[in-house]
């Protein structure tokens, strides 16, 4: 499935984009009827729909880059959302689009992130969305319903996105009779309440330090190629309207401030290479790397053959992936940006001072994987090995060696591993997922199942869970301990979801 409709009916069960910021105080009535944790399951149910289809992008790299991006801006400007985290995420579709979701989830299109010509743009339209979920524009929308009547919308959801799986036709049905008396009421308030997330987005981006053109920007430049649609309009603007009056509101404040040039980090460019070598037939992107880079037609050199590396693997091209993986190495040394560079050579952790490090741990990362997909295990390992003392907690690297200690060492070894890791880094749905494939390579059947279980549990499928759990205690198990966890853990899982039927 694609999401085109999915981004289209979110809006408009949960407009995260027409709500005021008149009456800051309303944040506390908005919860007269929905509270911070209803709200919070509201998004959740949703995210399993979203999580369960093969365009949700599972990718940490991307997902970690967002959350950096997203905390960035929330803790500079002082906006927190206390009662949810927020959880950044992608979706894998060439649109461009972007939407908040209630308790705090905020979704991106890849094809949004490829369109932003910087990382001031991304920000922008970041700073926007944080804006809805800090200023409690969902939690007002939904108080105007029941929590019943909330759940029922959510069903709808549900079975449009489905249905549009195979049927587009039926998934647009769906919400046609599901939504249509509730979307007349909200059109009337789009315009004045998106120009209150510009407000506070701006401000929110000011204080972080980007480039406060990159907004206005951003929504001419949506607005200008809307022409050259063939439905209209890009998807953006059909659940973000912009006017000429928002844009100029955006460039008025802009000009108060002065221009200032504001760099893009190294991380930026390689997210943006890594979804475009993604995309489309492996040797075909190869050969556009190539040609970009024979033409010099990049904006930056080391992103650029991060990205063909990236297409020379998906293409299987193992043996000129290696070659360019050396290429990119000297490319890195003999680049004056990239500060301080400390006497790097293969197999040590590239070091890059004044630059998000996580741009560094994603060359070691794609480096490792380059050197096992060439069956040089040994030379992979040590880089994983040394890589993880410079970015110990930079979870694709932490995946990527539990999964080689699975596939290439034992077992055992991996699940040693994960237990150290997870003492830094809590409630990880991938690492109960490994830790689950290593029980199960031990033969360990209670502890697969159980692991499984709080891997679903965090994905919000309680019933799933509680199916895990059941299976688990069917297995006969010596350690007594082990048992009356899983039986301990069953008795809080089925009181959660009694306690939650019976609070709708």
């Amino acid at each position: 499935m694609k999401f085109h409709y999915l981004i289209i009916i979110i809006p408009l069960l949960f407009p995260a984009h027409i709500f005021g910021q008149e009456l800051p105080d309303l944040g506390d009535i908005s919860q007269a009827t929905v509270t911070s944790h209803q709200e919070r399951q509201i998004g959740i149910q949703i995210m399993r729909e979203i999580r369960a289809d093969s365009s949700y992008l599972d990718d940490p790299e991307i997902a970690d880059y967002l959350s950096r991006l997203g905390y960035r801006l929330i803790s500079a400007a002082g906006q927190t959302n206390s009662d949810n985290p927020f959880e950044f995420f992608a979706i894998d579709d060439s649109s461009i689009n972007a939407f908040a979701l209630p308790g705090g989830f905020v979704g991106f299109h890849t094809g949004l992130i490829t369109a932003a010509q910087n990382e001031s743009e991304l920000a922008g339209v970041m700073a926007h969305e944080i804006a809805h979920v800090t200023q409690k524009h969902l939690a007002r929308m939904i108080s105007g319903s029941s929590y019943m009547g909330i759940i029922g919308s959510i069903a709808a959801l549900a079975i449009a996105i489905l249905a549009s799986r195979s049927n587009p036709q039926a998934g647009q049905a769906v919400l046609a009779t599901a939504q249509a008396s509730a979307i007349q009421s909200q059109l009337n308030f789009t315009r004045k309440h998106e120009k209150e997330a510009d407000r506070v987005g701006f401000s929110m981006l000011v204080k972080a330090g980007f480039d406060p053109h990159g907004m206005s920007s951003f929504f001419e430049r949506m607005q200008h190629a809307s022409r050259y649609y063939e439905n209209g309009m890009p998807s953006y603007l059909m659940t973000h309207p912009v006017t000429h009056e928002r844009i100029a509101d955006i460039q008025n404040r802009t000009r108060e401030l002065g221009y200032r040039q504001i760099p893009d980090s190294l991380e930026f460019h390689l997210i943006r290479a890594k979804i475009r070598a993604s995309r489309g037939n492996p040797a075909a992107i190869v050969s556009e790397f190539k040609a970009r880079l024979q033409d010099k037609r990049y904006i930056n050199e080391i992103a650029e053959r991060y990205g063909l590396i990236q297409a020379l693997l998906r293409a299987k091209q193992f043996k000129q992936a290696d070659e360019a993986l050396g290429t990119l190495y000297q490319t890195i040394q003999s680049d004056p940006a990239v500060r301080s560079l400390k006497s790097h050579r293969l197999g040590k952790p590239v070091l890059v001072e004044g630059d998000y490090p996580q741009s560094a741990a994603m060359i070691e990362t794609l480096a490792a994987r380059v050197k096992l997909d060439n069956g040089q295990t040994d030379s992979a390992f040590k880089l994983y090995q040394t890589a993880l003392q410079s970015y110990p907690y930079y979870r694709a690297l932490v995946y990527d060696y539990a999964d080689a200690l699975l596939k290439y060492k034992d077992a055992q070894a991996a699940l040693n591993f994960i237990d150290s890791q997870t003492r830094f880094i809590h409630d990880d749905i991938r690492l109960y997922r490994l830790t689950a494939q290593c029980h199960a390579a031990l033969g360990n059947t209670l502890q697969q199942h159980q692991a499984e279980a709080e891997a679903l549990i965090r994905e919000g499928n309680l019933r799933a869970a509680i199916e895990q759990l059941q299976i688990a205690l069917r297995h006969k198990h010596d350690n007594f301990y082990q048992l009356s966890s899983v039986e301990a853990r069953l008795r809080q899982i089925k009181e959660f979801v009694a306690d939650e039927e019976k609070n709708k």
